[in-house]
């Protein structure tokens, strides 16, 4: 397979799964906890806000069916971040007294991204949920972010209805919320006017990913490209509209893409005049 994998074996990796409920749809929870199964087991699960608020009445009915334990905080006063406060100290207990691999954060808030620092600087992965308006910060400082749109409810869809359509999000001081309005939106976000081959960013990236995992002969393995890209940023294909990192290169137009005999696929720079004509077989 062509599509990244987590370098650790996915079925012993132990993850905390955070969700900032004022913050994230209960319509989403299905899909964040079938994402993070390929990455390890969820073995704690916890989601935070005012449960007396009716903002938060179609999140009961989830809590039951994925197990999660609904985690009270009260709003002591208006404007006041309560639940991003609780939700912060909890992380910090788990990472000091529990043995964990990984975090999830589920929230489009970019207070978290200073948690979200400290627990990859303790040698934790922590992969982020929220919606497009997620400031950069927070996306890039996750090992992997996620938008929330780019992923089907595995339940909904089972259900044969539709997602439930994405809360607002809470509200804060309003010198606070002028500060996060005037960030942009991450760099991670496709822009749907512009063909991928202008988004600088990713070019960069993709284009740096091929070089590092790049052979002698100009060639790269393209499982080794598509990891090596997930080391430098936190880019998902489906925040692009593809599925894996194959399409994504393919996508770009800039690379050249050759399948060998066995299924295995090679990629080389197009601008690279040095590589040969095809990838050495060893």
């Amino acid at each position: 397979m062509d599509t990244y994998q987590p370098a650790t074996p996915v079925p012993d990796r132990r993850i905390a799964l955070l969700i900032d409920a004022d913050n994230v749809s209960h319509g989403n929870i299905g899909s964040i906890v079938a994402e993070l199964s390929k990455y390890g087991t969820a073995n704690i699960r916890r989601a935070y806000g005012d449960w007396a608020s009716a903002e938060l009445k179609g999140w009961k009915g989830k809590l039951h069916e994925f197990a999660i334990r609904p985690i009270q905080q009260f709003s002591y006063s208006a404007g006041k971040n309560a639940t991003d406060i609780a939700l912060v100290i909890d992380a910090m207990e788990l990472l000091y007294t529990q043995k964990l691999d990984a975090f999830c954060i589920a929230s489009s808030d970019v207070d978290f991204t200073p948690l979200v620092m400290q627990l990859k600087a303790n040698g934790h992965d922590v992969y982020g949920f929220g919606e497009r308006k997620t400031p950069d910060p927070f996306v890039n400082a996750c090992t992997t972010f996620l938008y929330l749109d780019g992923l089907d409810d595995a339940s909904a869809a089972a259900n044969g209805a539709e997602a439930a359509p994405i809360s607002k999000p809470k509200v804060k001081a309003d010198a606070k919320a002028a500060v996060k309005a005037k960030s942009n939106v991450s760099a991670a976000t496709p822009i749907s006017t512009k063909p991928l081959s202008q988004d600088t960013k990713l070019v960069t990236v993709l284009r740096g990913s091929v070089e590092a995992a790049a052979r002698e002969d100009g060639w790269a393995l393209m499982s080794a490209a598509g990891s090596a890209a997930k080391r430098q940023a936190p880019i998902d294909p489906r925040n692009y509209g593809v599925k894996n990192f194959p399409a994504l290169f393919e996508a770009t137009g800039l690379f050249e893409i050759i399948k060998v005999d066995g299924g295995q696929s090679y990629i080389a720079d197009r601008r690279n005049r040095d590589r040969s004509s095809r990838p050495m077989q060893h």
